[in-house]
């Protein structure tokens, strides 16, 4: 089937809408560079649109009523109670709102030849190569013991230094370039250049103090944060490419940035969350931490937190019954929404072209993802693909099926398996992109507002 490339077809009016959406989602991009950067800017929204905290709530929950609920200030689900019992289901919205990055250890300032580095271990799947060389930021949280939380951004800022992790001049690199690409960038050599500037000295000693780079990075965090060395045990700390998003190409139609695999989705999702109204069935997105490596932990997919808060709204609304909770969920419907390898001609041979995600030709749908013979795969029901035709179609939304490249090229999973566990009906839908998992992803405007609506229109139809 040969989707046509929606570009050609927008009127002003939806150009003017497209750009909009696309200013909101590059503003969302450069304050969400974390997690916890995503779920603060999300409880900022929400709560303007009129959701409350869950746990501020007293008197149950009424249909209308906009509900939300944070977890470890890392995940985030909200509610739009609809006019049916939750029991008869929901539809959601899920997407994840970690990316792949560099992470600092627990115990990572040293210094070596008069170079502090801090010391770091990689998040997710990245090509070790592509993070050396370019300038990076600092982001993240150092908790201290009595509970203060210093919030900790260095990068981003007009006037911020940034930071780098560096790399072997090519002049000596006859040995490195030997090297598979895997292996060109070791693991444990991606620690980041941190300081070279000794602390200043008392002309009345008489010894040079030890490690006086270290010390004089020690005297700096102590002024600007208030820590102590002892204090990186209690923090988390993400490295991550330094730099806003940017429009893409001399006709603007893109937009490159970092961590667009999965916050094109998340943010797309959460727009149309907040512009939904008056549903028949409670809509519901969820956005979730630590899909970049196995959706595990208090705040991945495979916790019960999403579970015992439906468990919790299930009460509220004036029963207490496992079997209505355990309805809800099988009764809701579910677009997983991850992104698509976009097709890119410059490495054709990965891509089975009758089967790939194309720039410009909308919301990505693909039935199953996985590696191999599906392995790891949900794959979704063929009479839940002709209800979200459907749907896509009385929204006039543009969209396209897909797979992940060849088959045997590779693979990969997303969240969608795990929900389908509770008997839901799943299906994986995204945006496509280029240079994924890459410092700097790139995405085609078109398919941002094509996501957008398409969300739009599973929330009210389905």
């Amino acid at each position: 089937m040969d989707k046509k490339n929606v570009w050609k077809t927008y009127t002003a009016e939806q150009l003017s809408e497209l750009d909009k959406i696309n200013g909101r989602y590059k503003a969302c991009l450069d304050e969400g560079k974390t997690e916890r950067g995503c779920v603060r800017l999300a409880v900022r929204e929400l709560q303007e649109k009129g959701y409350c905290d869950i746990r501020e709530i007293e008197d149950g929950v009424n249909p209308g009523d906009k509900v939300y609920a944070v977890c470890m200030d890392k995940s985030i689900v909200a509610f739009h109670i609809g006019r049916q019992p939750l029991e008869k289901g929901m539809n959601i919205l899920g997407a994840h709102i970690d990316s792949p990055r560099i992470d600092v250890k627990q115990n990572p300032l040293y210094e070596s030849e008069e170079l502090v580095y801090l010391d770091t271990h990689y998040y997710g799947g990245i090509k070790k190569y592509q993070w050396v060389t370019m300038p990076l930021a600092l982001h993240g949280v150092v908790v201290k013991k009595d509970g203060t939380v210093v919030e900790v951004g260095i990068g981003d800022q007009e006037g911020d230094p940034v930071f780098v992790i560096t790399d072997l001049l090519v002049h000596l690199a006859s040995k490195q370039m030997e090297k598979k690409a895997n292996a060109v960038i070791e693991g444990e050599k991606l620690d980041l250049l941190f300081a070279s500037r000794p602390i200043s000295q008392d002309l009345s000693l008489k010894e040079e103090e030890k490690e006086a780079v270290k010390a004089n990075v020690l005297d700096l965090l102590k002024k600007r944060y208030d820590m102590e060395e002892e204090d990186f045990v209690s923090a988390e700390l993400e490295i991550v490419p330094a730099g806003r998003s940017r429009d893409c190409g001399i006709d603007r139609s893109m937009v490159m940035a970092y961590g667009q695999d999965d916050r094109v989705c998340a943010f797309t999702s959460l727009f149309a969350m907040l512009d939904v109204e008056n549903t028949e069935r409670t809509a519901c997105c969820i956005l979730v931490d630590k899909e970049e490596i196995g959706s595990v932990g208090a705040t991945g997919m495979h916790s019960r937190f999403f579970e015992n808060i439906v468990a919790e709204l299930i009460a509220m609304s004036g029963s207490e019954s496992e079997l209505k909770v355990r309805r809800c969920l099988q009764n809701s419907r579910m677009l997983s929404s991850d992104v698509s390898a976009a097709y890119d001609p410059m490495f054709a041979e990965a891509f089975e072209k009758r089967s790939s995600a194309f720039f410009g030709k909308g919301l990505v749908f693909n039935k199953y993802t996985g590696a191999r013979g599906k392995n790891g795969s949900n794959d979704a029901n063929a009479e839940y693909l002709a209800r979200i035709r459907n749907a896509m179609d009385q929204h006039q939304v543009a969209y396209q099926f897909a797979e992940l490249g060849k088959v045997d090229a590779g693979g990969g999973g997303t969240i969608a398996y795990i929900m389908a566990n509770y008997g839901m009906e799943v299906i994986d839908s995204g945006v496509a992109v280029l240079n994924m998992h890459a410092p700097w992803e790139v995405v085609s405007k078109a398919d941002v507002y094509e996501a957008y609506r398409g969300y739009k229109a599973f929330l009210l139809e389905m």
